[in-house]
């Protein structure tokens, strides 16, 4: 297009919209649309999207590029939360690729899709293991009695209930997965309230929770099915689930706050630096191909020329990278513009 813009201020309407290209590999949402309505046999999704999230995270054309080059320490705190079992606790300024790394090693390891727990400042312990739908079950129970009276039957109560994506991690392994550990990602601790990373310990250190819902009806029901996060339902027996394999579990945070020794001691830590000149340029192929990464030489020198102790995250040039090639019939001066914008530090004052 000779006009790169779709919107342009002018106040008339128009269909230009039309014209809109196809989003950035890592926006593109439908990527994992495709990979849920892909051939999944069994029907099982705990590994359904996961093509899609691996295409948006490490790129669509990360087969090209399949080593984005870790550093040693990277590559060597990695193997001794999977040899100790034990999390992965990741510090790193913003876009240092704290998450990618869980969706990397499940890619490599083949550990199918990785569970996401990301936290607020509300999040608690009980967000991340289950949800028991009191509310909903009561309501079902009335209107079956309304609808068939007294002797309407109770909706089993394994209906109302799911687990959450640290739930779901814990999870017994069976059959072919008997080996394999899930992923998890516990995205921003730092995030959380003052008690979150206190209350992880025990589920952390003993590998089980109870839902007390179901052991409360042990007795009557001792094996109940319940839904996972993956969307499949799976048998948990005396109310308690208690993990065979061990999950990966990769804790990530900005550093905004310390966490306590207690915490620390039962995670393998590691600090992810800014990325180097031949990783930003595997991570710009894998995601933009080979001409993005001849073209954006200029931007990419950009990145890596910012001031000491400036925080500006690797997706911000991918963003300057596709922006400015989708502008390439714009004058240089707004080429240029566009990427001052997108590549402005994070932690400039404005």
């Amino acid at each position: 297009m000779s006009d790169w813009r779709i919107y342009r201020g002018a106040g008339l309407p128009h269909d230009g919209v039309r014209q809109l290209p196809d989003p950035p590999p890592w926006r593109d949402f439908t990527l994992t649309q495709t990979a849920d309505t892909g051939e999944g046999g069994d029907g099982d999704r705990a590994g359904a999207s996961v093509e899609g999230d691996a295409a948006r995270r490490l790129g669509v054309q990360r087969q090209l590029v399949e080593n984005l080059h870790p550093r040693p320490e990277e590559v060597e705190a990695v193997n001794a939360a999977l040899y100790l079992r034990r999390p992965l606790l990741v510090t790193g300024n913003p876009g240092t690729g704290k998450s990618t790394l869980a969706h990397a090693v499940a890619h490599e390891l083949g550990l199918g899709r990785v569970l996401r727990w990301p936290i607020l400042s509300r999040t608690t312990l009980q967000d991340g293991l289950y949800h028991y739908d009191a509310i909903g079950r009561l309501q079902d129970v009335q209107l079956d009695r309304a609808v068939e009276g007294e002797q309407a039957e109770r909706p089993p109560i394994g209906s109302y209930i799911r687990l959450g994506p640290l739930g779901t991690a814990l999870l017994p392994a069976h059959g072919e997965q008997e080996a394999r550990p899930r992923v998890l990602l516990v995205d921003e601790l730092d995030k959380s309230d003052i008690d979150l990373p206190n209350d992880l310990l025990n589920v952390l250190e003993e590998g089980e929770f109870t839902i007390r819902e179901l052991e409360r009806s042990a007795d009557r029901e001792p094996v109940t099915d319940v839904l996972t996060d993956d969307g499949t339902k799976v048998p948990v027996t005396g109310g308690r689930v208690h993990c065979t394999t061990f999950p990966f579990i990769v804790l990530t945070s900005n550093g905004e706050r310390d966490f306590p020794a207690a915490l620390l001691r039962r995670c393998i830590q590691l600090e992810l630096k800014p990325p180097t000149e031949k990783q930003l340029a595997a991570m710009v192929k894998a995601h933009l191909g080979e001409e993005a990464l001849a073209e954006g030489e200029e931007y990419i020198q950009r990145f890596l020329a910012r001031d000491p102790g400036q925080v500006v995250a690797t997706d911000q040039l991918l963003n300057a990278l596709f922006l400015t090639q989708r502008a390439a019939g714009a004058e240089r001066v707004t080429r240029s513009r566009l990427a001052e914008m997108l590549l402005r530090p994070l932690d400039r004052p404005r």
